[in-house]
């Protein structure tokens, strides 16, 4: 359907209200969203707990409830883009308002690229408030140990191992029963009580709209993780949300453009968030990737020694249901690539199932990721000067053990790009340093970066 017609007809979309159901067991929010003139949606998030406090009544509970919504709003906006959003649930100032348009704006840029729009940001949505201040309870709780985000990738992975020696005091922090997540989770030790699965309910209706041609499309789930991690952490009394978002998602998806299928992974979003933490809700919890320092190379350096995952972790969306590796997506291949600069193909074919490297259907997507073509994909996956460096080093690989190349990277050895990269290798010593990770935090990546290089040497 047309973005502008849509928008004409359906000229306003409503945040009414969200509701907390508190019992011993459980924390469910339950939203309450409407395009006027079209449907009301009702979506849910459930928490689960056990001997812990209660914690619908306190304030900062209800603002983190309230901030969840008005970023899950976004999956039922987008059906028609209506020109405002009148939040009637709670209250936003002007500083507020501007962090979310913000947030809205640059989150939803893949949405506009493939639904042909191309919005102001001054035009493209307004926020009418007439909501009140959110009141409760102010917390006392004292706040300690991480909660892990885990998706089943090696990123998570690599963070649960470098805070292992914390883990009587860490919790695995998963959305939905996601397999490949749960048992990458239970792999390193989480499991029981150490694992928690929330529950987020997504409404049928806005399914069926989907359906029936409305407006769908990529919204930063990130960002509405971000705030479930937090809702979970006040549960839990959690000082640190230690995310697995590396360097490479600060570069855009889109060559020349800010358009970036990794917006609320970015370091921008990651200060933003702090920001919004820090004002808003609370300065307590320590929200933070710790994997911010390290490139993908590096992450993949230490998860390749991690043999005891390498059956058992799971990155392909299109596969998470099934936990298999499709092998024809850009995220399979991606990794594939990764580790192909520490493992041998024959160990790359026992881990995905299938001989990626030498599947000349896969060409377009290398060419993607490398940069032979201007754009990515329109996924999670690392730059194009890392992805160039896997590329080489396995080659080097190879021909050092006197190892035919496989197809995808004999033609790139052909390429032009090939005498650029050639002696493009691994820096143990290259740290990002913007980063919000807690100096005890950092040594801990520097520790083992230094263990690895040793290996290597």
């Amino acid at each position: 359907m047309d973005y502008l017609e849509l928008r004409d007809k359906y000229p306003v979309f409503y945040y009414h209200e969200f509701e907390i159901y508190e019992s011993e067991q459980e924390v469910q929010i339950i939203f309450d969203f409407e395009i006027e003139g079209l449907s009301h949606f009702n979506p849910a998030f459930l928490i689960p707990k056990k001997d812990c406090r209660e914690v619908g009544f306190l304030r900062i509970f209800r603002e983190a409830a309230f901030s969840l919504g008005l970023i899950e709003l976004l999956s039922y906006w987008k059906i028609t883009c209506s020109p405002k959003i009148v939040i009637e649930s709670g209250f936003l100032n002007d500083d507020q308002i501007q962090w979310w348009r913000k947030l809205y704006y640059n989150g939803l840029q893949e949405f506009f690229y493939h639904n042909h729009v191309n919005p102001s940001f001054d035009e493209f949505v307004t926020l009418e408030v007439v909501g009140e201040m959110i009141e409760g309870q102010e917390d006392r709780g004292r706040y300690h140990g991480n909660l892990i985000p885990v998706g089943g990738g090696k990123d998570s992975f690599v963070s649960m191992e470098l805070l292992k020696d914390l883990k009587a005091d860490n919790h695995a922090f998963i959305i939905n029963q996601v397999k490949s997540a749960i048992h990458s989770a239970q792999a390193a030790g989480y499991d029981g009580d150490r694992c928690i699965v929330v529950n987020r309910t997504l409404d049928p209706r806005m399914l069926e709209f989907n359906k029936q041609g409305y407006l769908n499309g990529h919204t930063p789930f990130s960002a509405l993780a971000a705030f479930a991690a937090v809702l979970t952490a006040i549960v839990y009394q959690k000082q640190y949300i230690c995310l697995s978002n590396e360097a490479s998602a600060n570069e855009a998806t889109i060559k020349g453009t800010s358009i970036n299928h990794q917006y609320s992974k970015t370091f921008e979003f990651e200060q933003d968030f702090k920001y919004y933490m820090d004002h808003y809700i609370t300065p307590e919890i320590h929200y933070f990737s710790l994997l911010r320092p390290l490139s993908e190379l590096q992450i993949t350096s230490i998860f390749s020694t991690l043999k005891d995952y390498l059956h058992v972790f799971r990155s392909c969306n299109v596969g998470q249901k099934e936990e298999i590796w499709c092998g024809h997506c850009a995220k399979c291949l991606f990794v594939c690539i990764m580790l192909s600069a520490f493992l041998d193909n024959e160990e790359l074919i026992d881990i995905f199932g299938k001989d990626m490297l030498n599947d000349t259907s896969l060409q377009t997507l290398f060419e993607q990721l490398t940069g032979m073509l201007d754009d990515k994909p329109f996924e999670c996956v690392g730059t194009r000067e890392e992805v160039n460096t896997a590329v080489v080093m396995s080659i080097r690989r190879a021909e050092a053990k006197g190892k035919a190349l496989p197809k995808l990277y004999q033609a790139y050895k052909e390429s032009s790009y090939y005498p650029y990269y050639e002696h493009a290798t691994l820096d143990y010593d290259d740290l990002n340093m913007e980063t919000l990770v807690p100096e005890e935090y950092f040594s801990l990546i520097q520790k083992k970066l230094q263990e690895r290089q040793n290996e290597k040497l």
